[in-house]
């Protein structure tokens, strides 16, 4: 019997070669940050050796890897022809059926008799969120996915997307195997922050690598308008070392123009499950989370950042039925943390130079 499928309260940072990074960070906070305030929802994540098996199953292990042998990842048309076909073999393929079972009573177990719950799909590739790596956003993420056919079929899309051009190219040219990189499909609960806010914050201040402030970004409805930066957010900076003293720590406030959110549409399929709608003038001219909120999540980053011991890449989402704040992704921040800008080389003359 193979274990294809892990709830993720049962997966953790020594799990990276089983879930992925991505799922490993998420099991790791719900196990060891929940009782501290770090509040993360839950699902499942299918297994590296379920996605291995999955192409052995379907025939597509050798089909795949001799077709990446042969494609010059410079050759912009060949890479865009190759990557295409094979992420159609991956959608026509059948799942291996002891692996669809599993993502059935898991499904049905995270549900807890909601029919309706919407969920969001995403990637978690297993040499993901290396402080040596960056694969993140290279493969794919649904949101708003209802179902078990939908989930079913977001789970072969994400695996398809280890083989979209970027990812393909990526890893040739940072030198990793193809077959060396496997991917875990995370099934989480979605938070409703389609009628609350959501944004992305770094437990440094990324342009600079000062340390003692957690930079927050914030707009309204679901947060991939940021990720892919396609809204301009409100911006707070918070200074740790007043939050430490439970005072006021809000250094600086930027009012973004917010003129989108993303929101719940369609019918849940992967073709169909958000939509971008323009924001109220309104709400457009307040800030879209107030400085409980802020000071909360910045002390979220912080203890986060505490239990990894690094400068933290951390999405959470405010979800707008019940007013929590959550956290749906952290990872190691990958710029700064590679940055030497803070070394000081200094230089002496061997020999008095006279003019």
């Amino acid at each position: 019997m193979h274990n294809y499928v892990l709830r993720l309260d049962q997966a953790g940072m020594g799990d990276v070669e089983i879930v992925g990074g991505k799922n490993a960070s998420l099991g790791e906070m719900i196990s060891q940050l929940s009782s501290v305030g770090v509040n993360v929802p839950g699902g499942f994540a299918t297994t590296a050796d379920a996605f291995r098996d999955f192409l052995v199953f379907s025939g597509l292990k050798d089909k795949i890897n001799n077709a990446l042998q042969q494609l010059d990842t410079n050759d912009v048309v060949a890479l865009a022809s190759i990557g295409s076909e094979i992420r159609q073999w991956i959608f026509d393929a059948e799942l291996q059926p002891e692996l669809n079972n599993a993502i059935e009573s898991s499904y049905v177990e995270l549900c807890a008799g909601n029919a309706d719950m919407a969920v969001a799909v995403r990637s978690s590739a297993t040499a993901e969120d290396l402080p040596d790596a960056s694969f993140a956003g290279q493969q794919e993420t649904f949101l708003n996915i209802r179902g078990i056919a939908q989930v079913k079929q977001a789970i072969k899309e994400v695996f398809a997307s280890l083989y979209n051009d970027r990812a393909i190219s990526y890893r040739t040219h940072h030198n990793f195997e193809h077959h060396d990189v496997a991917l875990s499909a995370g099934v989480q609960r979605m938070v409703r922050s389609e009628t609350g806010s959501s944004g992305v914050m770094f437990s440094m201040d990324t342009e600079s690598g000062f340390n003692h402030v957690v930079f927050i970004t914030a707009s309204y409805g679901l947060g991939e308008t940021i990720v892919q930066g396609a809204v301009n957010p409100d911006e707070f900076y918070v200074y740790k070392p007043t939050l430490k003293q439970k005072i006021p720590a809000i250094l600086r406030r930027t009012l973004g123009s917010k003129a989108i959110k993303m929101v719940y549409a369609g019918d849940g399929s992967t073709a169909k499950s958000v939509a971008t709608v323009n924001v109220e003038m309104n709400d457009r001219n307040r800030f879209c989370i107030n400085d409980e909120d802020t000071h909360a999540l910045a002390e979220i980053a912080v203890t986060i950042e505490k239990h990894y011991d690094r400068p933290m890449d951390i999405e959470w989402a405010k979800d707008g039925d019940d007013g929590q704040l959550y956290v749906v992704q952290a990872r190691p921040e990958t710029v700064r943390s590679k940055d030497n800008g803070n070394v000081i080389e200094r230089y002496l003359l061997k020999e008095k130079v006279t003019c």
